[in-house]
């Protein structure tokens, strides 16, 4: 990570480097994922598959993709 990066939405954490974010697939169905925010305000990690539609916590900055953590999609961005 790098210390020009400020963090993902709602979210006060540091950053994930673009070739990061690049990488990370759902672990559910292997599609991309796209930023989100949970309606109060927190960040997420949304499953960006028409199957899936799961998003993922994003806690102290560290997304955790974990199926098992995982909830529907609140559909904002």
């Amino acid at each position: 990570m790098s210390g020009t990066d400020h963090g993902l939405p709602g979210d006060d954490g540091p950053r994930l480097d673009a070739w990061v974010r690049d990488i990370l697939r759902c672990p559910g169905c292997g599609s991309p994922l796209r930023d989100g925010t949970r309606p109060d305000g927190s960040p997420e990690l949304v499953c960006t598959g028409e199957s899936c539609a799961l998003a993922y916590p994003v806690r102290d900055g560290i997304p955790v993709l974990l199926v098992d953590e995982a909830y529907p999609s609140s559909g904002t961005v």
